[in-house]
């Protein structure tokens, strides 16, 4: 019989979900969906699709801080690591954790797996993961760290035996990175430390000259937990516009409003700067992929960003050339790298 995994995709106010039957070489999707309810809700709501009890729980995990990156069983020590590394992503955490906590009420005994978005982004080379600040640092776990894993995992799969040496992946969504891929794995990649890093994004900031924040913090009497609130929610589109953080609704917006015209081009050059740069990390570029929201919707912006890199030969459109696009799927990976797991001998969950 396939090992059914349950995958659960967590946000910070929502989750997907898939149930994947999965063997030695095939994966079948018996269910999937999204939900947006209270969480122990949202456990039995998924339960309420399934005709026998999972064989095992996998969980999207966006950071698992230094100790964590491989798909691992889920005991009380990974609890605890998890918990420590909630401040490098403070939005999705705290809610993974509680996602974690309602699916060991409504399936006790049954293993679950903590699959890490940054996991794909692990063996950096030094020249990309090391940041520029005291080397004591890195003990404490400061270094780029990446994330939109799992969906680079997962595009890299269904590339399969077309996957190009030279790959460049813009996740383009509410939250926007951009990843080389050489040989299949990751070089270098926008997003740093934290999910904040990188490329604008709806309503991030990404990269900042950080005298800025020291311009913040000295002059108007910022604290901590109001530079994140700003940095990560009124920032990035949002914070440009004075509008929204929704493309498509700027788009709508962009004919009489000079504001979101100029949002939604500095996005687009955001994003072609970075593709730039792995570019430039690579040598060169064989593919670039377009994945997410906006990357595997909106055509106008792909060819706008396409445009800013004719220099570098990327054709414009999508499936054209050196163009594609790619909806990667974040729970079939959580069930592939689960059920790796389950077949390596994790038949019990130690917290049990």
């Amino acid at each position: 019989m396939d090992t059914l995994i349950l995958a659960i995709n967590g946000g910070s106010s929502s989750l997907k979900y898939g149930a994947f039957a999965v063997g030695n070489d095939r994966v079948k999707t018996v269910v999937s969906g999204a939900i947006e309810t209270a969480l122990d809700h949202s456990i039995d709501e998924i339960a309420a699709n399934l005709d026998r009890l999972p064989d095992a729980i996998g969980h999207r995990i966006v950071h698992g801080g230094s100790k964590l990156f491989r798909p691992t069983l889920i005991d009380d020590g990974v609890i605890a690591d998890i918990k420590a590394a909630c401040p490098f992503a403070p939005l999705h955490g705290p809610a993974a954790l509680d996602l974690i906590a309602a699916a060991r009420r409504r399936y006790p005994g049954t293993p679950q797996i903590a699959c890490f978005d940054t996991g794909f982004h692990e063996h950096l080379p030094a020249i990309a993961a090391v940041l520029p600040v005291p080397k004591a640092l890195r003990t404490v776990g400061v270094r780029r760290y990446g994330f939109h894993g799992l969906s680079c995992q997962s595009i890299v799969r269904q590339l399969g035996a077309d996957l190009p040496e030279r790959l460049v992946i813009a996740h383009l969504g509410s939250g926007a990175s951009v990843t080389a891929i050489l040989d299949g794995v990751s070089v270098d990649t926008s997003m740093g430390l934290t999910p904040s890093g990188g490329v604008v994004m709806a309503t991030r900031s990404g990269d900042l000259d950080p005298g800025l924040l020291l311009f913040l913090l000295r002059e108007h009497g910022m604290t901590a937990a109001r530079l994140e609130e700003l940095l990560d929610r009124e920032s990035g589109l949002l914070g440009i516009s004075d509008r929204s953080g929704d493309l498509q609704t700027l788009r709508r917006l962009a004919p009489a409003a000079p504001d979101a015209r100029l949002a939604i081009n500095i996005f687009c050059r955001s994003i072609a700067k970075q593709i730039a740069a792995m570019i430039a990390s690579l040598g060169g570029i064989d593919l670039l992929v377009f994945s997410g929201g906006i990357g595997e919707h909106d055509a106008e912006t792909r060819n706008t960003i396409c445009a800013d890199l004719a220099w570098a030969g990327v054709a414009e459109g999508a499936d054209a050339g050196n163009v594609k696009v790619c909806s990667p799927d974040e729970e079939e990976q959580i069930a592939w790298d689960a059920s790796a797991l389950m077949r390596a001998g994790v038949t019990k969950d130690r917290a049990a």
